[in-house]
């Protein structure tokens, strides 16, 4: 079965962006429908492929499409959507202490974590239908850490919700027994209809997270101390949430041949790469030469595509 989730992340500036570009280029070039979606805050898909992208699906090439994710534009839109549905289901004499309420949750952390978590399921519906495959170019490790590792915990939550709701329904049906109006109006409760489609929301994202036949997402580090520190804590934290880890991109090594200059820095390097190769070794690797320039246009990512090839392999 062919991976329909792949993402990029690591550390800010390690060159989470161009490997992604360059693995949904190898996609597409296979004749697979390819989204390659950005949630990194910075944004440098565009400038990866040196052409414009938005917030809506634009078309690279051939089978491939792009698309950046605005975080505070998916804010806006998940807390009008709530907004509209929760006012729905709540009495006149509320609604302006309901709205207050939205907007102050549109303010607080995580709001934006959750827009974008909405938008990622709605995206992973869309594998096999609209896309055959999405490779996302995620933001620096810690907010993808959170975001990855919110359906387990949203799920839990969002069960308790419902048995509070349950047992408020319940005492109100107990009161119901001599208000025949009350009776009529808790028949059916929109309140636990909505609450549980959410849970399937993310019971169907974290099913699709923790199937290594269907995700995968790869680290991508330089070969120094720091990267090789934060990524051995995000495999560890990944794994108690059951997300696949595919493998390991180590970007930017120095060549044997790069010449007196960088003799040094490679030996350092040498010592380093032996650390990743330790710590990571149940994970595929892949080693990408560092550049004599910046990645950017498509015929620069196109160099980049035979050396991802063993990633497709991770996770079979």
């Amino acid at each position: 079965m062919m991976r329909r989730f792949t993402f990029f992340g690591g550390k800010g500036g390690t060159g989470k962006t161009s490997c992604a570009a360059a693995y949904a280029l190898s996609l597409a070039s296979k004749g697979i429908r390819t989204l390659v979606v950005s949630t990194d805050p910075a944004h440098s898909l565009a400038d990866a492929f040196a052409k414009p992208i938005g917030f809506e699906t634009a078309l690279l090439r051939e089978n491939l499409w792009g698309l950046e994710i605005d975080a505070e534009v998916e804010a806006k839109k998940y807390m009008k959507a709530i907004q509209e549905k929760v006012l729905d289901l709540v009495s006149a004499a509320i609604v302006e202490e309901i709205k207050r309420q939205i907007e102050i949750a549109y303010m607080s952390p995580g709001a934006e974590e959750a827009a974008i978590f909405d938008k990622f399921v709605e995206l992973m519906e869309s594998a096999g239908t609209t896309y055959d495959a999405i490779v996302f170019d995620t933001a620096p490790t810690g907010h993808t850490l959170r975001l990855l590792t919110l359906p387990e915990i949203l799920e839990t939550w969002i069960e308790h919700l419902i048995e509070k709701r349950r047992k408020a329904m319940h005492l109100m049906k107990m009161a119901a027994r001599y208000d025949s109006v009350l009776a009529d109006k808790i028949k059916e409760d929109p309140i636990i209809a909505t609450l549980s489609a959410r849970k399937e929301k993310f019971a169907l994202a974290r099913r699709y997270l923790t199937d290594s036949s269907l995700s995968g997402f790869f680290f991508v580090l330089n070969a120094e101390k720091l990267p090789i520190l934060e990524t051995a804590r995000a495999v560890e934290l990944l794994g108690k949430h059951g997300v696949h880890v595919g493998g390991m991109v180590i970007n930017k090594v120095i060549p044997p041949e790069a010449g007196a200059f960088f003799e040094k820095r490679r030996s350092a390097q040498e010592g380093y790469l032996a650390d990743i190769n330790s710590r990571f070794s149940s994970f595929v690797h892949v080693e990408l030469p560092l550049l004599d320039s910046d990645i950017q246009g498509v015929e620069q990512l196109e160099m980049m595509v035979p050396l991802l090839g063993a990633l497709d392999a991770a996770g079979e």
